[in-house]
């Protein structure tokens, strides 16, 4: 019987391993090349969201307040509106309900001051005996001490805080408002008690606001959009918001349109309350750099500039109706 020989395992030769090893390398190169881009794709579509949701969060905000501003309950004519509230607060000008500044805030940014009465559903439902008494008013109704707020029947207004606990001592199932002089837990006070007149039954109160906005360094130190309102401290509202430019569209002829657009520091008091519309523009940033190739320019109200970094940048421009203004 003829034996069978058997050949023995040679292994790999050096030029087998050393394809073998930059077969290797390409293949895992390309893996890395792969996961490095899906993470840039990644960060780059994460940073966007976040820029986009921050330009919608911020104009909503500001949007809705200057909306409503310079709204005085039924009164049409803040000349028939007494303040009685010392000096000192936000209120001290409350005819001029839009006042704005011009490259005051971070990174020149401008800054503007809506004020106004918002509805509360509050009534006054029993006549005072002089104008000094308290206002007997709706029960359960909203208003806390040290509120400022405006009482009106339409043909005249008042101004006041209010300087007790609306909900307690109140007779006969209501609500009482207090507007004593003196000293006050927190706000202006009042300098006067009387008011102008004694308001009847088909009086309303109103609760006052006055809410800034303007930008600042937040708390990670990168510019944000922040609020304030009845002269409280800024909080800050949302986050990467780089800059805000305002034009006031004035109306010079009556018809409730404006016939020219202009920033703040170009306008008369007096104009300022002919400001039928408010155009608005935002400036949002990703919060992270190295996002673009290279560095992206942007347009504001016509100004082009071209940064140094590579964040991606966002413009977002609306034109605000003041509808208080129109009717």
């Amino acid at each position: 019987m003829k034996a069978t020989t058997l050949n023995k395992q040679s292994g790999f030769s050096l030029v087998e391993l050393m394809i073998s090893l930059i077969l290797g390398i390409f293949i895992t190169g390309g893996m890395l090349q792969l996961f490095v881009n899906s993470n840039q794709s990644y960060r780059v579509q994460e940073n966007i969201s976040r820029l986009q949701e921050n330009g919608r969060f911020a104009m909503d905000f500001i949007s809705k307040d200057i909306r409503a501003a310079d709204y005085w309950g039924c009164m049409n004519n803040t000349t028939f509106i007494e303040n009685n509230l010392n000096l000192g607060s936000v209120y001290d000008n409350f005819g001029n309900a839009i006042v704005g500044t011009n490259n005051s805030g971070l990174n020149n940014s401008d800054t503007i001051t809506v004020a106004g009465a918002a509805s509360s559903g509050v009534y006054v439902v029993a006549t005072p005996a002089t104008t000094s008494a308290n206002l007997k008013v709706t029960p359960n109704s909203p208003l806390r001490e040290n509120d400022i707020v405006i009482v009106s029947d339409c043909t005249a207004g008042d101004i006041f805080q209010v300087t007790n606990d609306p909900t307690t001592g109140g007779a006969g199932n209501k609500d009482e408002l207090t507007h004593n002089t003196g000293a006050v837990s927190a706000g202006p006070g009042n300098l006067d008690q009387p008011l102008q007149k004694i308001y009847d039954t088909n009086a309303q109160v109103y609760k006052l606001k006055s809410i800034a906005y303007t930008i600042a360094a937040g708390a990670n130190g990168e510019a944000a959009l922040f609020r304030s309102s009845n002269g409280a401290a800024t909080e800050e509202l949302v986050e990467g918001i780089n800059d805000m430019q305002i034009l006031y569209g004035v109306d010079t002829n009556g018809d409730n349109s404006p016939n020219y657009y202009a920033a703040s520091n170009t306008l008369t008091s007096a104009q300022m309350n002919q400001v039928k519309s408010v155009r608005i523009s935002l400036l949002a940033i990703t919060q992270e750099d190295n996002l673009a190739t290279e560095p992206l320019p942007y347009s504001i109200l016509g100004v082009t500039t071209t940064p140094t970094d590579r964040k991606i940048r966002r413009v977002y421009t609306t034109t605000i109706a003041i509808r208080n203004r129109l009717l």
